[in-house]
Parts: C-alpha cells; sequence; structure tokens
C-alpha cells in the first residue's frame, strides 16, 4: 500500500509542475534517494494521476516519437512472405517490429488464400520472429498486441502455442489500459474463437466485462458496428447501450456499417424500431456506388426477419437492383424474392425481372432454388405476364426431380402450385395418398396441422378446380389436431355481433367459424331465400361440412354465403391485394357454391354505429347476390 502511495504522489510530482518545485524545494539536498523510487514506479503507466480527477484514461502508448528504420519501409513494400522474412533475417529489429513483421505476414498469406501458412510458420525466420515476441511480450504496444493476436490466429497458429498463450496472458493483464476500440476488436477476436472452440473463457470473459464498465467511451460507428456484430456473445444491458449509441451515431454510420448493425438486430430477434427508422433514413441518402448487391441482399433479408416495413428503403433497392439483374446469381434472385415475400412486399417490375431470370437462366437454378422462387410467387400470389412460358420451364425442371424432395418441401410446393392454378394431376394424386400422408406425420403437433391443412387445399384444388385430377377426393388420414379455440379479433367480432342483429327474426339462421372439408374456416355462414331473406340451416344439405348437414336441398332461388373477415395481414404490403392463401380460399369457396361476402378491415373500421354496419353487411349481400343472377 506504501509503495503504491509513493508511486502515485510521483506521478503527481512529475505531472504538476508546481507541486514538483515546491517539494524539491523543501527537500533540498535530502531528495536524492526519491530519484530511483520515481524510475522504480515510471513503468506503472496504467496508473492515473490524481491531479487528473475522473476524465478519461490518457492513451496507453508512451508519448514517444517513432523513427521509421529500414526494415519498417521494406516490410511495408514487401509483395510476398519471402520479401518480409528476408527483410527480418538481414536487419533484424525490435519486439514491436518482430510484431510488425508477422502482421504483414499474415495480410500476405491470407491474401493469397493460405496455402503457404504451414511452410510460413515453418521457416526458421518465422520462427526467429516468433521467439523475439514471444521473449518480450511485455514491450509490444497494446495496438500491436491485439493485431497480433488476430493476425496469428488467420496465420494457423495451434491455439497450444506458447506465444499465442503469452500474449492472450500479456492482454488479460492489460485490459485495463487498451482503448474501447482495442477492447472492441479484442472480443470480435476471442469471440470467433470461442465459437470454434479455441477461445480463453477468462479473456472473453474479463473483456466483456470491461466493455460493459467503460460503455460511455464508445465514440467511434464502426466500433459498434464491429461489437453489435458479436451480440450472441453480449450481455442484454450491453446490446442496450449499444443500440442507444447506435441511435446517436446513426448519421455516421456508412453503408457497411448499417448492414452489420441490422445483420446483428435480425439475429438476435431485437426489433429496436426507433433504430431501424434512423438507419433506413440514413441508408436512403448513401450514394449507389455504397450499395451493392450483397449488401440490399442482407438489408432485405435482415428486414425480411424482423418484420420492419420501410417503403422508401424498399423502392431505392429495387431501383438499385433493377439494372443489376443480369448480373445476379441464381442464389441472389432467390434470396431476394424469399426476403421480399417475407415482407408482403410485391414489385411488379423487379418480380417480373425475377421471372425473367429463371427464363433465361433456368439450367443455373437447383431444385431447391426453383422451390424457393416457386413459394415466393405463390405467399405474394404473383403471376408472370408470360406465365405460360415461365410455367413450362419450372415443370420442365421439376419432372425429373420432383419425387425426390422431401415430404415437407414437396407438400409446399404443390401447394404453392395449387395456389398459382399450375398444380399437375400427377402432383396432387400423389400428395393425396396415404402412404405419403404417413410421411408428414413426425414433427410438433402445430407442424403436422399446418401441413394436414395444406393437403385439404391441395386435395380441394384437385376437386374443385379444373385440373384434371378426375376422381380426387378430399380425403385426409392424418387426424386433426385437438387445437385451442384461436381468440376472435375485433373485426370478426363485429362481424358477428352484426349478423346475430340481422338474424334476431331466426337465430338458427347463422353459423359462425365454420370449419370446412376444405381446410378453410369461414368466418359466418348465411343462407337468403330469393328475397334475400335468411332463412334456417339446421335441415338443409351442407356438403361443405364433415357431416354433411341435413338432408333437404336448398328452395329455389335460395343463395348460400360465406362471410370472410379480411384482415391486415390478410393483404400485401401497402396493397389492397390479396395474399396468395387467402385468393385461394376464395376462389376455392367460390367454387364449391358459395356466394363470398368479403369484409375488409379498412372498410369495416370506417364503420362507427351498429345500424351501419347492419346496413353494410346488406349492401354487400344485395349486390353479391346481384352479380350472381347476372352472370
Amino acid at each position: 500500500m506504501t509503495t503504491r502511495l509513493l508511486g502515485r504522489w510521483a506521478h503527481l510530482l512529475s505531472r504538476c509542475p508546481r507541486a514538483s518545485a515546491s517539494a524539491a524545494h523543501l527537500q533540498g539536498p535530502t531528495a536524492q534517494p526519491a530519484q530511483p523510487l520515481r524510475s522504480q514506479v515510471q513503468i506503472r503507466s496504467a496508473v492515473r494521476p490524481l491531479c487528473l480527477g475522473r476524465g478519461r484514461a490518457q492513451e496507453e502508448e508512451p508519448n514517444v516519437s517513432f523513427k521509421r528504420t529500414e526494415l519498417d519501409v521494406l516490410v511495408e513494400k514487401a509483395t510476398n512472405p519471402q520479401e518480409v522474412l528476408q527483410a527480418w533475417e538481414d536487419l533484424g529489429g525490435s519486439p514491436n517490429q518482430a510484431a510488425s513483421c508477422l502482421i504483414q505476414l499474415s495480410r500476405l498469406v491470407v491474401g493469397k488464400g493460405g496455402a503457404d501458412a504451414a511452410d510460413v510458420l515453418q521457416d526458421p525466420r518465422c520462427v526467429d520472429l516468433l521467439e523475439t515476441v514471444n521473449s518480450q511480450v511485455s514491450v509490444i504496444w497494446n495496438g500491436t498486441l491485439v493485431s497480433l493476436l488476430r493476425s496469428l490466429s488467420n496465420l494457423g497458429l495451434t491455439p497450444s502455442a506458447t506465444v499465442l498463450h503469452s500474449l492472450q496472458t500479456e492482454a488479460l493483464w492489460r485490459l485495463r489500459r487498451l482503448t474501447y476500440r482495442q477492447l472492441s476488436y479484442l472480443v470480435d477476436w476471442a469471440s470467433s474463437r470461442h465459437s470454434q472452440g479455441q477461445g480463453d473463457e477468462a479473456l472473453t470473459t474479463a473483456v466483456l466485462k470491461q466493455l460493459e464498465l467503460r460503455w460511455t467511451e464508445l465514440s467511434d460507428p464502426r466500433t459498434v458496428s464491429t461489437l453489435m456484430g458479436r451480440a450472441a456473445q453480449l450481455s442484454p444491458f450491453l446490446m442496450d447501450k449499444l443500440e442507444d449509441k447506435a441511435l446517436e451515431l446513426a448519421e455516421k454510420f456508412s453503408a457497411e456499417d448499417i448492414r452489420k448493425v441490422v445483420l446483428a438486430l435480425a439475429s438476435q430477434g431485437r426489433r429496436a424500431v426507433p433504430l431501424l427508422r434512423a438507419l433506413s433514413y440514413h441508408l436512403h441518402q448513401k450514394p449507389s456506388s455504397e450499395l451493392k448487391t450483397p449488401l440490399l441482399l442482407d438489408i432485405a433479408f435482415a428486414y425480411g426477419k424482423l418484420n420492419f416495413h420501410q417503403t422508401q428503403v424498399f423502392q431505392r433497392m429495387a431501383a438499385e437492383l433493377l439494372p443489376r439483374l443480369p448480373e445476379m446469381s441464381s442464389t441472389d434472385v432467390t434470396r431476394c424474392s424469399k426476403s421480399l415475400a417475407f415482407l408482403k412486399w410485391l414489385h411488379l417490375p423487379l418480380f417480373e425481372g425475377f421471372a425473367q431470370h429463371f427464363q433465361s437462366n433456368s439450367e443455373k437454378y437447383s431444385t431447391l432454388q426453383l422451390c424457393n422462387l416457386l413459394m415466393s410467387f405463390a405467399k405474394l400470389n404473383f403471376q408472370p405476364s408470360h406465365r405460360e412460358e415461365f410455367h413450362r420451364r419450372v415443370h420442365e425442371a421439376l419432372e425429373s426431380s420432383w419425387q425426390g424432395l422431401e415430404p415437407f418441401l414437396l407438400t409446399d410446393v404443390v401447394w404453392s402450385l395449387c395456389v398459382l392454378q399450375q398444380a399437375k394431376p400427377e402432383f396432387i394424386a400423389a400428395l393425396t395418398d396415404p402412404d405419403f400422408q404417413t410421411k408428414l406425420s413426425g414433427g410438433s403437433p402445430v407442424r403436422t396441422e399446418n401441413y394436414r391443412l395444406k393437403l385439404l387445399h391441395i386435395a380441394a384444388s384437385g376437386q374443385l378446380e379444373s385440373l384434371g385430377a378426375l376422381g380426387v377426393h378430399p380425403t385426409i388420414h392424418l387426424p386433426a389436431i385437438q387445437a385451442v379455440t384461436p381468440t376472435l379479433t375485433s373485426l370478426q367480432s363485429g362481424l358477428h355481433t352484426a349478423l346475430q342483429s340481422l338474424t334476431s327474426s331466426c337465430t338458427t339462421a347463422l353459423r359462425t367459424d365454420v370449419n370446412t372439408v376444405y381446410g378453410w374456416t369461414i368466418d359466418a355462414e348465411l343462407v337468403v331465400d330469393s328475397e334475400n331473406k335468411p332463412i334456417s340451416l339446421e335441415k338443409l344439405i351442407a356438403p361443405h361440412l364433415p357431416g354433411g348437414g341435413g338432408s333437404e336441398q336448398l328452395p329455389q332461388g335460395a343463395h348460400r354465403l360465406a362471410f370472410l373477415a379480411w384482415e391486415f395481414p390478410h393483404f400485401g404490403s401497402r396493397s389492397k391485394d390479396l395474399l396468395g392463401r387467402f385468393a385461394m380460399q376464395k376462389r376455392h369457396l367460390q367454387l364449391a357454391g358459395f356466394l363470398v361476402v368479403e369484409v375488409p378491415y379498412f372498410e369495416w373500421l370506417e364503420l362507427k354505429s351498429d345500424w351501419q354496419k347492419v346496413a353494410y353487411l346488406k349492401d354487400k349481400m344485395g349486390k353479391a347476390v346481384a352479380e350472381d343472377m347476372a352472370k
């Protein structure tokens, strides 16, 4: 304790001239013994002088002028590893210069693909470099120390190497003297090695602790993006602080920094809307030269995973990608279409370009890529302008490979073809076969129920649509899962209340939440006579119900109505067009003999009173009957 106090006092004298002069005047000739003490404690540069107060820690490197030597010039100009090794053999140098040589060696080896890494490490000159560093690791500067750790790992040095252990131990002792940027690079390196099972747990934990304690020192956008790129290793507290800092520094972010941050948010499922809005605004301002194709695809993927919609960014993305479509690979097209499908955002020229890209390069698409493209088109209910040629190439590509697809993927693909009205009879017959259905019984109950409904939709397409699938009946052998009754939305409950008011004179004239044999659920069902008045459903035949209903046929001039409440998620982004699933539901119910009464959310929200809602439904019913009679 006494030594530490004397050390701080010595620093105080060296940093504060007035106090130093006073002490020298008081001590006079007796002050000589203090000089050796000062020289001993001078190496403790991490101790903050008391006269500096509570400010940020000073830079750890000594304030000395660096004089470039001939070795530094030769190493900097080297174009291959042998030139670096020869320069070291001829001139030699300090441990810091040896570390710089190793860093340059790593850059040159990695730049050539790393094929010569083993030979370089076994070279006697490289061994001498490593021994020089290992023997005097304590004098290597902090920035060089961090860079050297990363470089030796890239060079392929084994984790058990002595020099690597020495460098890690030295870094652990110096953590409090490293700048925040150096800490971020160090945790980036430590985390990458930890993910490979080679990291030092103590070092990683200590660095993360320092990052949490010193987060207020963050002032560099690149450091923020680098740290957020390792979000899996960071604590929720530090991630919250990093998000705050990213929001504060968003204006200074480059396009690459924005990409790193949004990918980090997507990997953790952190939907930080204020930050995403700020990053979207600044991304939209970037010049085209910064918006490379891989960057745009990563942004689309991250936004799709976070379900974050920003129309201006999507439009800019489409404008940038359209001219580049001929240069894009099949993987790029598939990734982009899938991301935009998750976002439910249909840009017609861009998707036309995707379809044309497939038609021109169909031989370059793998079966899996084609399946993903089809599912994206089906989700958005997109039909190319040259649909006959497009689907002809699709069937040609699937002809020899569809039977080898994994059962769940095959079900998704055939279901997508049903949405697009392009499923072949053999596809439908294969999937409605009982032997195939048993292959879908594995997995969680929710997944099994989802695919059971898809099989019902596929069977309904074969039965109701003119696909040439004669003899196909919606008989699905997968057992229905007893699911919890879903909570009604405000639109559905309001619709039920209005219809109950409309049919108050006949309580048996209304069915709600009707599960049909086609796999679709009808929000409400009515049968009206020739005068548009509801009639009782109890005794009427109902082929859409599992039990078939009653035994009486519909009266002459009667119509069966199906009410469908279209919620916000049922439509494409910024559109009033239904997504593929719900367009197929409407089509199937119409083919099953229903008059479909659509109740979209944007119309229902404008109705304020109960009588307005009842009048709205009466008007909708009258129009549906009139259109049917006019056909």
